[in-house]
C-alpha cells in the first residue's frame, strides 16, 4: 500500500517520459523554426564592406532563388524582396502606416496578380545595411501581403549589382 502524497514509481516513470518528450519536441521546434527562418531569409543580419570607396553588401539567394534582405523604412524594420521588375519601392498599406508614409496621387500598377490601385508616396529614409537612400519614390499597394516590401528600381537603379553563384553583390559608390 502506498503512502498518501507519494507518486507510484510507474506513474513517476510515465511523467518523466512525458516531460522528456515535451522538452525534446519543444527544442526541436525552436531549432528548426530558426533554421527555416534563415532558409527563407538568409540575409537577416546584413554586413556591409567598404572596398575602394564603395560600400558593398552581399546577399545570398533563399531556397526559392529570391533575394531578401532586412532593412528599414523611416526607422521601421522591414524585409525587402529585391525586384528588378518593380519600377519603384512598393510598400504594403500596413507597413506604410507603421512607417508614417502618406498617400499621394492615386494610380494603377500592373503586378503579377493583375492591375491594382496604388498611391504614390515618398520615403524619407530607406536603409539597407550601411547604404542609405533619401526621398525615395514609392507606392503604397493595399493588396500586398502586409509584411511585404518590394525593393524596386527607384533604389536598385542607384546601385551597381552583380550576381555569381547564388550571391548578389550590391555596391554604391561613396559620394
Amino acid at each position: 500500500m502506498s503512502k498518501p502524497g507519494i507518486i507510484k514509481p510507474e506513474i513517476r516513470y510515465i511523467l518523466y517520459f512525458a516531460v522528456f518528450w515535451v522538452v525534446f519536441l519543444g527544442a526541436v521546434t525552436v531549432f528548426f523554426g530558426g533554421w527555416d527562418s534563415i532558409k527563407t531569409n538568409p540575409n537577416q543580419q546584413l554586413v556591409s564592406h567598404t572596398r575602394g570607396g564603395a560600400t558593398e553588401i552581399e546577399l545570398k539567394a533563399n531556397r526559392q532563388g529570391h533575394y531578401l534582405a532586412n532593412g528599414t523604412i523611416n526607422n521601421q524594420e522591414v524585409t525587402f524582396i529585391l525586384d528588378t521588375g518593380a519600377t519603384t519601392v512598393s510598400v504594403s498599406e500596413s507597413i506604410a502606416r507603421k512607417a508614417g508614409l502618406s498617400r499621394g496621387r492615386p494610380g494603377r500598377a500592373v503586378t503579377a496578380a493583375g492591375t491594382v490601385d496604388v498611391w504614390s508616396t515618398t520615403i524619407d529614409e530607406l536603409r539597407l545595411g550601411d547604404i542609405t537612400f533619401r526621398n525615395v519614390r514609392g507606392t503604397i499597394n493595399p493588396t500586398m501581403d502586409p509584411d511585404m516590401v518590394l525593393l524596386g528600381m527607384s533604389v536598385l537603379g542607384q546601385l551597381d549589382f552583380s550576381q555569381k553563384s547564388g550571391v548578389l553583390t550590391l555596391s554604391q559608390e561613396s559620394p
